[in-house]
């Protein structure tokens, strides 16, 4: 069993001005209509782990308060930490969490500029690599996320855009140590794309080659090719291993019902085989009842984290075992087949 996230307190940050949670599994939903702070939460848990991730890591001297400060300013795209602040909030931002007997926690109020108020860490920080998978595929402004960070230092393209382009950038290894999960969720992908994507180190770009070995350019490939293809990379240069989290943004995006269900299969693979954590923010029902297809096998697969605009009960966590919780995306989705069968009789 790898690194996991175990438990999570957040306090005024942004959208989100009060969680607590140790209610984690392997595999972690999270729901919620637009503007409830679904993309906001999957970047405040990334920035904490990679934080944690390049904290001592190689020859870096850089305390843990130097490395978040970086992280969740490039992350977040802000001028200055202060404007992550909840707007009405009293008092500061804080995030407590903690991994197995690991923890990372930090704090600063709305006049911070630069570095965070007080942060402390393990003191070997984590090992594996984690990885964000932002809704807009990567392949296609691979060489422009490359340029805006590293030549023109300038924001545009946030940080889990970069260290995903970093990670992609690694050539597929041979040999060494194998996972059958992984071998098993490439021909997973596979089948999904019906090929595989490729990059040319001469020509510095990506190509998909199909089953027929008709070769394309990535330009003219499908986006939800595209998006697949993106984990295909990860497993075949074994950028993550068991201790990776791996976090995907609209997982639904540019993808068609049967493709989703496929993709989230391999998920299964590498979540419940390996036991690599995987936290997923999505708004699709098609994505919501696959899960939890996978929650009925038996209860802790599954984690739902809803988040809504109600102020009595902003966020509800549960076991999806237990049943879908309350939430507009079902509730819209039910409403819908009711109108139809109204209509139909």
């Amino acid at each position: 069993m790898g690194y996991r996230i175990s438990e999570v307190q957040l306090k005024n940050f942004g959208m989100i001005e009060n969680f607590s949670s140790n209610q984690f599994a392997n595999i972690n939903l999270i729901i919620g209509e637009n503007g409830t702070g679904k993309t906001f939460f999957l970047k405040a848990l990334y920035s904490a782990v990679r934080s944690l991730e390049e904290y001592k890591r190689g020859d870096d001297i850089k305390t843990i308060s130097e490395v978040l400060s970086e992280k969740l300013r490039w992350t977040f795209q802000v001028e200055k930490l202060g404007d992550m602040v909840t707007k009405t909030a009293e008092d500061g931002l804080s995030m407590n969490m903690r991994l197995g007997n690991d923890e990372i926690n930090y704090q600063f109020s709305q006049s911070a500029s630069s570095k965070v108020g007080t942060a402390s860490a393990s003191e070997k920080g984590k090992e594996g690599n984690s990885v964000y998978i932002p809704a807009k595929e990567v392949l296609s402004l691979f060489s422009v996320i490359l340029k805006s960070r590293e030549v023109d230092k300038s924001f545009g393209f946030d940080d889990t855009y970069y260290d995903l382009v970093k990670a992609l950038r690694i050539s597929p290894s041979r040999g060494g140590r194998n996972y059958t999960a992984f071998a098993d969720s490439r021909k997973v992908v596979s089948n999904v794309i019906d090929g595989k994507v490729d990059y040319d180190e001469e020509a510095g770009k990506w190509f998909y080659k199909n089953k027929k070995n008709q070769k394309f350019s990535i330009g003219a490939t499908s986006e939800g090719v595209k998006k697949v293809a993106i984990m295909d990379r990860l497993l075949a240069n074994r950028y993550l291993n068991s201790d990776s989290i791996i976090f995907i943004d609209e997982i639904e995006s540019a993808l068609h019902p049967e493709a989703i269900c496929q993709f989230l299969d391999m998920i299964d693979t590498i979540a419940n085989d390996m036991g690599l954590q995987v936290f997923i923010a999505s708004h699709s029902y098609f994505v919501i009842k696959k899960l939890y297809l996978i929650a009925m096998r038996k209860p802790g697969l599954v984690s739902c984290i809803s988040l809504s605009k109600d102020k009595e009960q902003p966020i509800h966590v549960c076991d999806l075992h237990d049943g879908m919780p309350e939430n507009t995306i079902i509730d819209t989705s039910i409403r819908l087949y009711e109108q139809e069968i109204e209509e139909v009789l």
